[in-house]
């Protein structure tokens, strides 16, 4: 079964959009501009939830700078082979333990991230 013209024309808005928002995370710095969305748990609390600074890293691996985008965000660099996983691998075949792997992974950061590194 093909395609109908509708799914391809929404799979290039998709596409389009996609390369938009890296063109515009490659060219404009989130730590120097203010439109990027705030973190609104950080905002709150001041506490940094699990993906605080993801954009200022990819931002960083965008230009090349690993290291510089692991020092803002290491969780990505763990959480971007999943996020494949999870797109490359279809729904019904996915493990039963990976989401609540994930979960428990993203609680661990914001614990690490927030009490003992700050100690």
């Amino acid at each position: 079964m093909s395609p109908s013209g509708q799914t391809r024309f929404a799979w290039l808005l998709l596409a389009l959009g996609g390369a938009a928002a890296v063109a515009a995370l490659f060219f404009l710095d989130p730590a120097t501009h203010g439109f990027y969305p705030r973190c609104p748990l950080h905002s709150l609390t001041g506490l940094d939830c699990p993906t605080c600074g993801g954009l200022r890293a990819a931002h960083q691996l965008l230009h090349g700078n690993v290291r510089a985008a692991y020092v803002l965000n290491p969780f990505l660099f763990y959480a971007l082979p999943v996020a494949a996983l999870f797109l490359i691998r279809p729904l019904r075949v996915r493990a039963r333990g990976l989401p609540w792997a994930a979960l428990a992974a993203l609680v661990i950061w914001c614990v690490w991230r927030n009490w003992l590194a700050s100690r």
